[in-house]
């Protein structure tokens, strides 16, 4: 998921339609407090934010004497000048916190990682109690014998964790994944896009074809979403009829990589010799790369030993993944393959980084963040629902009945409610640095060093709830990013970058930043011109939540 795990597009492919640019002005001009779908109840948010200590002061200047000439008039003095006054440092503090003894203390993290009660929300939280800090050293999995040095400096505030996105104070070289890399077996003994520094040449190549495929293929993002969705909710609709619940992954699995497919390369799977194995071989193979940070739900006896003390053999997924690289030579063979030996890479190193692309980063924003959106829009109950219809609906055919990028930038509420579920749940909850060289981080209280060659991590979930810059830091406020509260939005930082920044070639954010965005809003709008409500159950899944459609309501008006 996000050059941080998940997905990938660079908004300048979408200027004419998508602006990136973030303004509180909107083409029907809704307000939090003037919008036609806002009841009158519902307030403006005030959000406090942190930097209050950025103030500046009126410093005296002394009056100063100018020699000019006989014709000249002499001023007795120059205007006051405001002169800036320098923020103050914070108190330096030792980094709390160590990592015990070798081997025993990263294997008894792990335990607690994984385990404790409440799991890795706890385990975070009790680290901050115990050092009174949000800052501190400890180490994380999968630790021996997968990875040889577990050892990290935790971030889990919003001040400290855009440290992470600073290319002239990190290094992102083989850290995708954390202390541990794996395989290249897994990727064709390719180190794909995701595990390269922007310092290193193939980063600019391989971000660049990336670019190239979305801009060329940007015209079929919306209609085969559209269609492939549009089937989907068929599905659902025919299961609930059925069993009276409708389980929503598999069948989002299978209309997600037969949409990415039919989008990025024009090629229906279901057609190939895939047909519908494919998001069954994506899962197997992802999770032989990522089985040692994760939380399968089995017992500790078999997890540990089994998932997070040694790796998988890359052998047990070699033909499925063979599959995968055959449809995907054959499906971008022309001009997205012409365009990466332009570019000075080859068709084979080509195809498996487009095929990475596809099935990790977007095919695995997908499965995990569509469920959390719809987790969280699902709890907000029927007042949202309504008010999301009326938006929606209302904006849809005052253009025409279509849908569009343009359309949906004036979806004030709509757009607002996806950026708070990624706020809050970000699909990519784990990042990672390497300190270049020796540097000072702060937090909210104290300054600390940082040494050169340290390995910094962070748990973006604290670090988008930090309560010193949200408010209600952690609950779900659909509003929050509407008019003023567009201004937070340099605080969301799911894409391994800040939501007003853009990706690059010379930085690791995720080429399809406004992609995942564009998909995510469209969920939202197919979701809200079918339904006028709908009702869901809600579980845990290795990888996020597990939802269950028990109703959906068609729309009324």
């Amino acid at each position: 998921m996000a050059s941080t795990s998940l997905t990938l597009i660079s908004s300048t492919f979408f200027q004419t339609e998508f602006p990136t640019k973030r303004t509180t002005k909107h083409p029907i001009s809704c307000s939090i407090s003037k919008c036609p779908f806002t009841p009158n109840s519902v307030t403006p948010l005030k959000v406090s934010v942190s930097d209050k200590n950025m103030t500046q002061s009126l410093v005296p200047v002394t009056p100063v004497t100018t020699l000019v000439s006989d014709t000249d008039t002499t001023p007795s003095s120059i205007p006051q000048q405001p002169s800036p006054q320098l923020p103050k440092r914070l108190p330096m503090r030792r980094i709390p916190g160590d990592y015990g003894l070798p081997f025993i203390g990263a294997f008894q993290d792990r335990l607690d990682y994984f385990y404790s009660e409440g799991g890795r929300d706890t385990f975070f939280r009790t680290k901050i109690n115990k050092y009174n800090s949000t800052i501190f050293r400890a180490n994380m999995p999968p630790g021996p014998f997968i990875s040889s040095n577990p050892n990290v400096i935790v971030l889990l505030d919003g001040k400290s964790f855009p440290i992470l996105f600073d290319n002239s104070k990190v290094e992102k070289r083989d850290i995708f994944t954390g202390t541990f890399m794996p395989s290249t077996e897994l990727t064709g003994g390719h180190r794909i896009l995701s595990y390269l520094d922007p310092t290193e040449p193939k980063h600019e190549q391989l971000k660049s074809l990336i670019f190239f495929l979305l801009k060329t293929r940007s015209s079929h993002f919306i209609p085969e979403f559209q269609s492939s969705y549009t089937n989907l909710f068929d599905t659902l609709e025919k299961e609930l009829a059925k069993t009276g619940k409708a389980t929503f992954s598999d069948a989002n699995d299978q209309a997600a990589f037969n949409y990415l497919a039919k989008a990025f390369f024009g090629t229906d799977p279901t057609e190939t010799n895939l047909k519908m194995d494919a998001p069954k071989i994506v899962s197997k193979w992802t999770l032989m790369q990522l089985s040692p940070i994760l939380s399968l739900g089995l017992p500790k006896y078999i997890q540990e030993p089994l998932f997070h003390t040694f790796r998988l053999p890359p052998i047990l997924v070699k033909k499925d993944y063979q599959r995968l690289y055959d449809f995907f030579y054959e499906s971008s063979t022309g001009p997205v393959l012409d365009e990466a030996v332009r570019l000075g890479v080859s068709k084979e190193e080509a195809v498996h980084n487009l095929l990475f692309t596809t099935c990790f980063n977007s095919f695995g924003g997908m499965k995990i963040f569509f469920p959390n959106l719809l987790k969280w829009i699902g709890r907000g109950g029927v007042n949202i629902h309504r008010r999301l219809a009326e938006e929606i609906r209302y904006v849809i055919k005052s253009n025409d009945g279509k849908v569009s990028m343009a359309a949906m930038e004036q979806m004030p509420l709509m757009k607002s409610v996806v950026y708070e579920a990624l706020r809050i749940e970000p699909p990519v909850p784990l990042q990672y640095g390497k300190a270049k060289h020796d540097f000072v981080i702060e937090n909210h209280e104290n300054s600390f060093q940082v040494k050169e060659g340290e390995m910094l991590f962070g748990f973006q979930p604290f670090a988008t709830k930090d309560p010193k810059i949200f408010d209600k830091a952690d609950e779900f406020v659909g509003e929050r990013f509407m008019g003023e509260g567009e201004k937070l939005l340099k605080h969301v930082f799911w894409s391994n970058g800040r939501e007003t920044e853009e990706p690059t070639v010379g930085n690791k954010q995720c080429p399809g930043k406004d992609f995942v965005v564009l998909f995510s809003r469209l969920l939202v709008v197919e979701l809200f011109l079918r339904y006028d409500t709908f009702s869901i159950q809600v579980g845990k899944s290795p990888t996020g939540s597990a939802v269950t459609f028990t109703s959906l309501k068609r729309a009324t008006f």
